[in-house]
Formats: structure tokens, sequence, C-alpha cells
């Protein structure tokens, strides 16, 4: 089984992370989070969100500097609970993954149409209420494959590619946060919620889509094989990434709802891009503007990297069919696994902007579930393999399976049609449905491809890895 070659540095594994996590909705969809929640509602869920999410990353800090291979939580849960466990967990997160990059699909489009509004008239059809113009679908299609591009070339050039872009986004964020907190007024946050509102059920109704903002730092674990450092410093970009991407978010946020009063921002549909243009500072506005175009770039270019390494090592269980495990010669990419998830993207964003609220809402359960499992996994792991150590070891294991049990708390209550973050009816208990059909076909017509746990962790390990593994038997 041919291996992906180690290039990625820890700066730049570092940086992949964090920069998927950085999208570019949350920069103009916060005018309809601060109408729905109150801004409060939104920066205090995303604190939350962040607290959940790092408590159930140190499961994949610990798994990911152990097992440092292609698809990081397919092969931890293969190893705990075989290749049921290990499907559900990789259809999960291709699952959030392409619910995120189908969203993308339809924002690259949207967001140039803020610029060029003719883009949204003309020939189209009608999605979920919204009009899709055949020439928006167009530049969504365009993007996508230009993403595609980039990717099939490998990730020694993505990486320095994501580098780039970052730093552009530090910069702008930075102008945002000075400004922000220096010319803007405690007045204007304060209160943070609506008269009337309550303010505990806002913060935790924010919670699920905050998940999916928060979605991308995966991508450290799913990359590990192609990570040139020792697997402990694996586990601290898992971490690091968390804190980089979500510190973003929040500081960027407060800082929009300091220097405008958030409750008239509310009222925008480009959220912080027109605070800041209203706030009288007209350059700071297109600097937002930039950030959600360079943030559509960053995470549209992690998750595409991601993807097709999620199915490469499902392939490589024999869980896909085989030829889903080949690595081209010359890219040293997984070539057919990618097209998979070209096809997958564009298929689902035609959907186009009237499903976007659905794509978050989804990739907020998927991720949850995957979170849990790969939690339990840990646990497994630790006790039928007490002496297998990677260099990033957690002390004790209660906060990982606390951030496991409290994902899967907010995944079973979407599912419960009167919970503050049920699942829009009936749209996305459909939607849900297809992908979950999908994954059952998929599983049941590769059954002739499925292998013996051995064999599958001798693929999903590599020779190496695979014989350290048996040595701690």
């Amino acid at each position: 089984m041919q291996n992906l070659s180690r290039h990625i540095s820890f700066p730049r594994l570092l940086i992949l992370g964090a920069s998927s996590v950085i999208g570019s909705s949350w920069i103009y969809t916060n005018g309809i989070f601060f109408d729905k929640y109150g801004a409060g509602g939104e920066i205090f869920g995303f604190v939350l969100a962040t607290f959940i999410t790092i408590l159930a990353s140190l499961s994949f800090a610990e798994l990911s500097s152990i097992f440092p291979r292609s698809g990081g939580p397919v092969v931890y849960s293969y190893l705990a609970f075989g290749q049921k466990w290990a499907f559900a967990t990789g259809w999960a997160i291709l699952g959030a993954y392409l619910s995120a990059l189908s969203f993308y699909v339809t924002a690259s489009s949207m967001l140039l149409a803020t610029i060029f509004p003719q883009m949204s008239a003309g020939p189209g059809y009608t999605i979920a209420g919204a009009h899709v113009s055949l020439i928006e679908l167009a530049v969504g299609v365009a993007f996508t494959l230009f993403i595609f591009s980039l990717n099939i070339r490998g990730t020694k050039l993505t990486a320095g590619v994501q580098a780039v872009l970052f730093i552009g986004l530090l910069i702008l964020g930075g102008a945002l946060v000075v400004t922000g907190f220096t010319q803007g007024s405690p007045a204007n946050f304060w209160p943070a919620f609506s008269a009337g509102s309550q303010p505990f059920a806002n913060v935790v109704r924010f919670v699920l889509p905050a998940m999916t903002f928060l979605t991308g730092w995966e991508v450290v674990t799913i990359l590990a094989e192609e990570a040139a450092m020792p697997p402990k410093k694996i586990g601290k970009a898992v971490v690091g990434a968390i804190i980089l991407a979500a510190s973003y978010y929040i500081i960027v946020l407060l800082a929009s709802a300091w220097v405008y009063p958030w409750h008239k921002t509310a009222t925008f549909p480009m959220g912080s891009i027109t605070a800041f243009t209203k706030a009288g500072f007209p350059l700071l506005g297109t600097a937002a503007y930039l950030i959600a175009f360079l943030g559509l770039f960053t995470s549209f270019i992690g998750l595409f990297t991601a993807a097709p390494r999620l199915i490469l090592s499902l392939a490589r269980a024999g869980l896909l069919p085989p030829k889903f495990a080949e690595i081209s010669v010359k890219r040293n990419t997984p070539i057919n696994a990618t097209v998979l998830v070209l096809v997958f993207a564009i298929g689902f964003g035609w959907l186009g902007k009237g499903a976007m609220t659905y794509f978050l809402d989804l990739g907020g359960f998927f991720v949850a579930m995957a979170w849990a499992i790969t939690a339990m996994a840990l646990r497994r792991t630790r006790r039928d393999y007490p002496t297998l150590d990677g260099g990033f070891r957690l002390r004790h294991l209660w906060p990982s399976t606390l951030g496991g049990l409290l994902a899967v708390i907010i995944a079973v209550s979407t599912l419960y049609p009167k919970s503050p973050v049920a699942l829009a009816w009936p749209t996305e208990y459909i939607m849900l449905a297809v992908w979950i059909g999908l994954g059952l076909l998929f599983y049941w017509l590769g059954r002739s491809n499925h292998q013996e746990k051995d064999q599958a962790l001798h693929h999903l390990l590599g020779e190496t890895e695979y014989q350290r593994l048996k040595k701690n038997v």
C-alpha cells in the first residue's frame, strides 16, 4: 500500500488546521445571528462551543500522535470498534466537510454578487425560496474547479498557498480589531441581548452553528501522514489550531459589535461588512469583505484537501472501492478520491443559497457524532493498548470523555423536534436521511471489498505503525 510523503512542517500544519476552520460566512451572517440570538448569543455561544470543541479535540490530539496516518478518525475508530464504526465516523466527517464545501460553492458566487448584483439576475431556478441564477451557479462551479486544480497538485502547494492567505487574514483582522476597540464603545455591545429574550437559551441555541463554524481542525489529524515532525507536535497542532481560529472569530466579532450598535448591524444582510462602513470606516468594510473572501479560500482549500484523505482511508480499509485508495505517482495525491469530492461538492452545491443554513446545521450534527465516537475510541484504545504512547498523552481521560458526551448530547438534541437546536423540519431531516442512505448504500455495495480487521489495520497504519501496534498487544 503506497504511503503519502511527509513534507508539512509544524507551522504549516497549524496554519492548515486554523485556516480550514476560518471560513467566510461568519463575517457577514453575523447580522442574521445578531438578530436571531443577540450579539451576546453569538459571541458567548462561540465561547461555549470553543470549550466543547477543545475538550472533544483532546482525544484526536492523543490518537493522532499515536497513529499519524491519513484519515485520522477512521483509523482510530477502526482500531477501537471495527469496520462499521470506522465507516460511520468517516462518513460523518465527510458529510460535515461536504456540507461546508457545498456551502462554499454557493457562497463564492454570493460574495461576488454583492459587487456585481447582475450575477443574481437572469434565468435560473428556485430552491428553498431562493433564486439561483445560472450565472451564479457557473461562477460557483468555476471556483470549485480552481480549488480542485490546486489540490490535485499536492499538499506542498496547498500548504504554501494557505500560509500566504492566512497571513492576509491576520493583517486584515488585526486592522478591524484595533479600529473596533479604539474607535468603538462598550455601549454599542451592552446590553448584549434583546429585551425580553432568554440570554442563556440564545447562547445554547448558537452552539450548533458555532460548532459548524469551528469544524475543520480535524484536518490536522487527517493530514498526519504528511506531517514532517515528531508525532507529539501533531497533537499540539490539533489544539493550537482550534485556539487560534476560535480566538480570531471571537475577537473580530466582538470588535464588530464594539464599533457599531449591534442591534443595527442585526438589520444588515452583510453584517460586519456593512457595520464598519456605517461606522465611518469604508476601507475597513472592504477589509471585512476581503476577510470573507480569503476565509472562503482557506477553508475551501483546507476541507477540499482533507475530504479525499478520508475517502482514501476508507478505501484502504476496504470500506470503499479500492480505486479510491490509489495515489498519483507524479503528484503524490489521492487523485480518484479528489475527483469524487469534486463531484459531491458540485452535486450538492446546485441547491444554492436557500440551502446554506441547512448545510451549516447538518455539518454541526455530523461533526458532533464524529467527535463523540473518537472520544470513545480513545478510551477503548487506552484499555486495549495501554503502553501505546505517541508523546501527546492526556493525564486524565475525563476531559475528552466530557467533550464527547457534550457533543453527542448536542447531536441527539438536533433530532428532537422541540429542542432549541432541532433540525428544520422536514428539509434538514430529509437531507440527513439522504446522506445516511447514501452511506448505507456505499457500505452495502462495497461489502465484497471488506477486509479482515488485521488486514485492514495493516493497510490503514502502514508497515511501521502496524508492527509497532503488534508489539504492544
